[in-house]
């Protein structure tokens, strides 16, 4: 049986990571195998967009785009540890930011059919299953990246956080019937978001 493909977006602090580690031992937990990644991935595209987030590289929102869209390709095509061979061998893929997050944060500065054709249409990018958007509101994401990081990366400032919440309404509008996504007050504790999560993702194994 093949794997499914879970993506779990949201904000900067939105608890994207404690709500995919809380997934990922719920979902082991009933026998289901899984593999828990994220974009940008540990590959050498990878390092150059971390750099770039971190502020070390200076890099227009083209190559910010492009970069994350070559991510993207090896991270689907990979034939070891990629999204399509890990489907194949029947193991779930849980996935920390996809190309929603591309639509979301480049697409503040680039028009959004040139990102929607690269990713969206592009034969070697998978489409998930679905997609979790974890919404807090704007000031919420705020507080918990101020209270839970010593420093901010380059799209983690306050004005910005906003535009990039506004963004992702506009891409799921535009994605509403090609794509399944569920959105989940993620201003609640832990527990109760997940579950939440748990209510969206348990009937893609019944």
């Amino acid at each position: 049986m093949k794997g499914r493909f879970i993506v779990v977006e949201g904000l900067d602090g939105s608890g994207k990571g404690t709500q995919t580690a809380m997934l990922m031992s719920t979902l082991t937990g009933k026998g289901i195998r899984c593999h828990l990644t994220s974009e940008p991935t540990q590959y050498a595209t990878g390092g150059l967009i971390r750099d770039a987030l971190a502020g070390l590289t200076k890099r227009t929102p083209y190559e910010m785009a492009g970069l994350f869209l070559a991510d993207r390709i090896a991270h689907c095509e990979n034939p070891n540890d990629g999204i399509k061979a890990l489907l194949s061998r029947g193991i779930t893929v849980i996935c920390d930011r996809y190309y929603f997050s591309s639509l979301a944060y480049q697409g503040m500065d680039i028009g959004l059919d040139w990102l929607l054709a690269a990713n969206v249409d592009c034969p070697a990018i998978l489409k998930p299953d679905l997609c979790i958007f974890l919404d807090v509101p704007a000031s919420v994401a705020d507080s918990r990246i101020e209270s839970g990081r010593s420093s901010r990366e380059i799209f983690e400032q306050a004005e910005t956080i906003a535009r990039i919440g506004k963004k992702y309404r506009e891409v799921f509008d535009i994605l509403s019937q090609s794509c399944r996504v569920e959105i989940i007050d993620a201003s609640e504790s832990p527990e109760e978001v997940f579950k939440a999560v748990e209510k969206a993702v348990m009937p893609l194994f019944e």
